[in-house]
């Protein structure tokens, strides 16, 4: 294996120490449970290896570079425990929001919210039954889900508890909110999680006014008011019902959920030790509930896991153990399907299937708002069902596109195949508790799911694994027969099944989900999957092209498209696993000397900062811009300009996105602009035998001329960067970076929390950067209702910032990443986590990982007990307690 190139260096250790680490590296914490969860169904006896026989939950935590925790604990209910302490520490705040959005109490504290979203939220959460819900499956969760949430919850408790509430984060200092959960609180943040991509979609407004036309859907006042307040309260009620409108239609593509990642699975004819290896790579928010966070969990005899997972998770998702890991990516797949009602003559109340009535049933809600004063105003409003699921205002949804429920006799639903998350836990347990691929592959021919992801696997036998592990409904082969045939004669149904809504007819049961072994989710044998000894990769393009040398086909459409273009991030990634060895304009080729990939090589892969689009069309680009010269080029808009300044710096540029390359901003407005045109000016088209190199190749026609397609988008660009006084010639980390923002409660007004980072990569579909990172322009941070300084930006830019100077803010995108391979010692991984462990702006943990990120300074993931003891935090010293 080659040497590390950035080792941790002894200046760090001197940081922290300097900062006043004021943490303990290691230290006992303990908590009680009352014995009543220690298993379920009628046997009363404790399982040791889950709950403590005593009822004492106790863990030791061991904080190491950056503050990661290692929960070593003699149950797995004691792990949880540790692992929910060491989380609150770092993130009270934003798991103290996660649980109000999860019991709809936003409105309760934080008031109506910015458009009325917290009172929609609240009561779509309810149509939806996140609390209820939980409430209702708690008692069926298996004995070890159980462990894994009430140790997770004493943890959260026990720090809530012992720390002063004027001592939390600004965000969350003396607010009531922050106080003692429950085990089912925390369920139903996972019901929460579980739908991101489906019924969350739909909780911006299209349940909220989903009622027959001609109805009323305002909420109504529980108390009854008079004269000038009433006549208000009711405007603001139908202003609240505008915005719900609004919301529901605000989403268009239902299969973009703003996620992304990489992820590959090295097998062993690719590896440079034999064994295997991987590359994880999740392009999640920097701000929200979607952190990912870091930990290890040890439990001896039991589990031993280190990985990362999102906010409030009491396992992590993405995780390796001694023999094998894996990475997620968002799938392509369908979550939910919609259902079309046939509605009885007159009755907007009863539809027909197969003959038969079907009663529309009603359940009514309440949620309290904060005005401002004394007495909360408490709403009440009626929600609808079908047996699929809550009724939907389809043509709020769709911008018309289908009817309005009653007017043409129908009405519109859906079902959501992840409105239980009962297994979530249990499906990553089994995960981190697998020894190899058949015991890996078992977990989902047992019905597990990882909700909305693809996983892709690697293990120390050298097997690449990859699936598509996320719940997808069974439909039977006749109902699949007539979603193919609406496709093909009915443009609008197409169009809607390509925006992500799968449109069935609830009057038949054929198109019912097919129960089967997996509750209406497609069984393990037909899903998309491989096992290679070379590699597998997602990047969140659809299963067909995992590796082009064994294309996969034939699966339900509702797991994606077969033989259809690739995002640029695919392509660069295949790219470099078909061609090792060429570094394109990198300083280094993916792969080591041997053309083989090791744990450095990887993380390398990502901080190498190349796009598919420089590859592509940079020499193209290069050549035009010698041939015009100073002669003025067309703007698309009217005017000329010249190019030429801007063209002598992409001459020079090196052709990647680190902080240092002069250029990168330059073509990346150029080709935020010529991407609009790849339809009508690329002359090669897209040929499925060939997914990597196309569609290409620009069209000579007015090749360096003022007409050149090319040369007009590299002059739209510059008319941006000029209107904002970004120069040709500013390093990328002068004009692109990470700024920390917020600080403060909900309503408050936020501040910038510390320095600025320069930040390296690229847009992943506007730069086609396979380090892909972005700008967010909402005004709160992800997931939940804390403001951040969000920028305004200018439109086919990838985000510019429409102030002076100010450039790219970038908010999401490469966050907790490694490269990992398995050695005759076990695993060894190299990586960071972006925006660092901690959401508190005075830890120590909550921007270090950052400046190195910024410095491309990687550490080693610590996994075995050697490494772990002599990497402890303590002043700088190192520190082994029990």
């Amino acid at each position: 294996m080659k040497s590390l190139r950035k080792p941790f260096r002894s200046a760090d250790k001197g940081a922290l120490k300097a900062a006043g680490v004021a943490l303990a590296s290691s230290f006992l914490i303990t908590g009680c449970f009352d014995g009543s969860s220690s298993s379920s169904g009628s046997d009363s006896s404790v399982n040791e290896q889950l709950f403590p026989a005593d009822g004492t939950f106790e863990a030791t935590i061991r904080r190491t570079t950056n503050g990661v925790p290692h929960v070593k604990a003699d149950n797995l209910a004691s792990a949880a425990f540790g692992a929910g302490y060491a989380q609150t520490q770092d993130n009270v705040c934003l798991l103290a929001e996660a649980i109000v959005k999860a019991r709809s109490e936003r409105a309760k504290y934080f008031g109506p919210g910015q458009d009325d979203i917290n009172v929609i939220n609240d009561f779509s959460y309810k149509a939806q039954k996140i609390f209820s819900g939980a409430e209702e499956e708690y008692p069926n969760l298996s004995s070890e889900t159980r462990a894994m949430i009430e140790g997770f919850t004493a943890g959260y408790n026990k720090y809530v508890n012992e720390t002063p509430p004027g001592d939390l984060p600004g965000e969350c200092r003396d607010q009531p909110w922050v106080k003692e959960i429950t085990p089912v609180d925390l369920f139903a943040h996972y019901r929460i999680v579980g739908q991101y991509a489906s019924g969350a979609l739909f909780a911006t407004g299209a349940v909220f006014v989903a009622v027959p036309d001609g109805e009323s859907p305002l909420p109504t006042p529980a108390a009854n008011v008079t004269g000038t307040e009433a006549k208000k309260q009711e405007s603001d009620l139908k202003r609240m019902v505008a915005n719900a409108h609004i919301g529901a239609s605000s989403q268009t593509d239902f299969q973009d959920i703003g996620l992304g990642s990489n992820a590959w699975g090295i097998g062993s004819d690719m590896s440079e030790q034999g064994k295997g290896a991987l590359l994880a790579n999740p392009h999640f928010p920097y701000t929200g509930h979607r952190r990912l966070y870091q930990v290890q969990l040890t439990v001896p005899g039991y589990l031993n896991a280190n990985g990362a997972g999102l906010l409030g998770t009491a396992i992590p998702l993405i995780n390796f153990n001694e023999n094998l890991a894996w990475s997620h990516t968002v799938t392509t797949s369908r979550r939910f399907t919609l259902y079309e009602l046939t509605l009885k003559d007159g009755d907007d109340f009863t539809y027909i299937k197969d003959g038969e009535e079907k009663p529309i049933t009603s359940e009514t809600y309440q949620v309290e708002v904060n005005t401002g004063g004394p007495t909360p105003l408490v709403l009440e409003k009626t929600f609808y069902f079908s047996e699929y699921g809550p009724m939907l205002a389809a043509n709020a949804v769709t911008g018309g596109a289908l009817p309005a429920w009653g007017t043409n006799g129908t009405a519109y639903t859906y079902r959501d195949a992840n409105a239980s998350t009962e297994k979530l836990l249990d499906t990553w347990l089994q995960m981190s508790r697998a020894s190899n691929l058949e015991e890996f592959q078992a977990v989902f021919e047992n019905c597990g799911s990882t909700l909305w992801t693809n996983t892709t696997y690697a293990d120390d036998q050298g097997n690449a694994y990859y699936i598509d592990s996320s719940s997808v409904p069974n439909l039977s082969g006749a109902a699949l027969a007539v979603v193919d045939f609406k496709r093909s004669v009915n443009a609008g149904y197409n169009q809607l099944f390509n925006s992500g809504l799968t449109l069935l007819d609830g009057s038949k049961s054929r198109d019912d989900w097919v129960e089967g072994e997996c509750n209406g989710l497609v069984p393990f044998e037909q899903r998309p999957q491989m096992v290679r000894k070379d590699w597998v990769q997602n990047s969140n393009d659809s299963y067909w092209s995992t590796n082009p040398d064994q294309f996969l086909t034939g699966f339900s459409p509702l797991f994606g498209s077969e033989e259809t273009p690739l995002n640029p991030r695919t392509r660069i990634g295949i790219s470099m696993l078909q061609n090792p060895m060429d570094a394109g304009f990198a300083d280094r080729a993916p792969a080591g000397q041997n053309g083989k990939f090791g744990a450095i090589d990887l993380i390398e892969v990502i901080y190498n900062n190349r796009t598919w689009y420089t590859d592509m069309f940079l020499a193209e680009l290069r050549s035009r811009c010698t041939t015009i010269g100073a002669t003025p080029v067309n703007l698309s808009a009217g005017g000329t300009r010249t190019v030429n300044t801007a063209c002598d710096v992409l001459q020079s540029w090196d052709g990647v996105y680190n902080t240092d390359s002069i250029g990168a901003h330059v073509f990346r407005v150029f080709i935020a602009n010529y991407r609009e045109d790849f339809g009508t000016d690329l002359t090669v088209p897209f040929s499925a035998a060939d997914p990597v190199a196309t569609p290409s190749t620009p069209t000579a026609s007015n090749a360096g001329t003022a007409d050149d397609t090319m040369l007009i988008a590299l002059a739209d660009g510059l008319e941006a960067l000029d209107s904002v006084n970004i120069a040709y010639d500013s390093p990328l980390g002068d004009v692109q970076y990470y700024q920390p923002t917020g600080g403060v409660p909900p309503g408050g007004t936020p501040t910038t929390l510390g320095n600025p980072f320069q930040w390296h990569g690229g847009d992943g579909s506007i730069d086609g950067a396979f380090n892909a990172i972005g700008v967010v322009t909402s005004p709160v941070a992800e997931d939940t209702v804390f403001p951040r300084i969000a920028p305004d930006t200018i439109s086919n830019t990838a985000g510019l910032s429409d102030q002076s100077g100010e450039g790219w803010q970038m908010a999401r995108g490469t966050s907790w990443h490694f490269g990992l391979e398995f050695t005759d010692q076990g695993p060894v991984a190299y990586g960071l986590t972006s925006y660092s462990q901690s959401s508190d702006s005075d830890s120590t943990h909550f921007n270090d990982q950052s400046l190195r990120y910024s410095e491309e300074d990687y550490r080693q993931f610590w996994f075995d007990e050697a490494d772990i003891e002599s990497n402890l935090l303590a002043n700088g010293e190192i520190t082994i307690t029990n």
